[in-house]
């Protein structure tokens, strides 16, 4: 069955998100490495990467990873933006290998108006940059997104157009959000369309590539191009969709993650977990 967890604060320290994910009964974490409102965070410490490494070995050395912070934008079409942008997500890249993260998530950012194909060019020229200065053992995930503005990776081709055109291919993956695939109009609601959905991402970007999952119901309709996530179950999804994943034996060992709505008590976190591992039953046969 597949890692089911949730994304948890490292505030206080990074170390207490294991603990946070422990409360929660998850077996797979997401965090920022960092306040991902800050261009220029201070230095990981020796302590910091010591308490790290033995909160992690105490959780029995599960699978982490890093969401990169949301003002990086290495698509951008201003130089100055796009500059900052590589040089803090190279800092990330170089945050992740010091903890051993293997996985950086990072959305395919903004082309601001002038068009898929000249946001995606600069892009990748911009990832590469970045891994190469990084020198970094972490793997960068390419998050599906849902096509909200001028935003990149809504569709499962442009994630294609990076990993193919990009000089360092072998470092990067795919994170699959269940919200934004959905948004961005690909329906996971019944087996038919879930597999659908499921072939149409192995041909574009190819499934032996995808190793992350992000778990999230949707506030908004199919192909709504509006990123809203909801609690599993209650959104626009429902829980067929989830269960027609859960149940895929190609994912059976693969980290999937909340990123829903939660409250200091992270009932919400325990209360979702629980709905998603009801629904693991017979698998199902792609």
């Amino acid at each position: 069955m597949p890692y089911l967890g949730a994304h948890e604060s490292v505030g206080k320290g990074l170390h207490l998100a294991f603990d946070r994910i422990a409360r929660v009964g998850g077996e797979a974490l997401q965090i920022f490495t960092r306040n991902q409102r800050q261009w220029y965070p201070k230095p990981l410490t020796r302590q910091e990467v010591d308490e790290f490494t033995k909160a992690r070995n105490k959780h029995g050395d599960m699978i982490v990873a890093s969401h990169g912070s949301y003002l990086i934008n290495l698509a951008s079409n201003k130089n100055d933006l796009q500059t900052k942008s590589i040089e803090s997500f190279t800092g990330e890249l170089q945050r992740c290998h010091q903890l051993k993260i293997p996985f950086l998530v990072i959305h395919p950012g903004s082309h601001g108006g002038d068009g898929v194909e000249a946001g995606l060019e600069r892009f990748v020229s911009a990832l590469d940059k970045a891994i190469e200065r990084a020198e970094s053992q972490t793997m960068v995930l390419l998050e599906t997104t849902a096509g909200q503005g001028t935003s990149l990776g809504s569709r499962f081709e442009e994630l294609a157009h990076i990993r193919g055109h990009s000089r360092y291919a072998e470092k990067i993956g795919s994170c699959l959000d269940t919200c934004h695939i959905f948004a961005a109009g690909y329906d996971i609601r019944s087996e038919a369309d879930y597999l659908r959905t499921m072939d149409h991402f192995d041909r574009q970007v190819g499934l032996e590539h995808l190793h992350f999952f992000h778990l999230n119901d949707s506030k908004k309709e199919l192909g709504s191009r509006v990123d809203r996530h909801e609690h599993i179950g209650q959104g626009c999804i429902g829980l067929e969709g989830f269960r027609n994943l859960l149940n895929d034996t190609r994912f059976a060992h693969h980290s999937m993650t909340l990123e829903t709505p939660k409250g200091e008590d992270l009932r919400e976190d325990i209360e979702n977990l629980a709905r998603l591992r009801e629904l693991l039953e017979q698998p199902l046969s792609p």
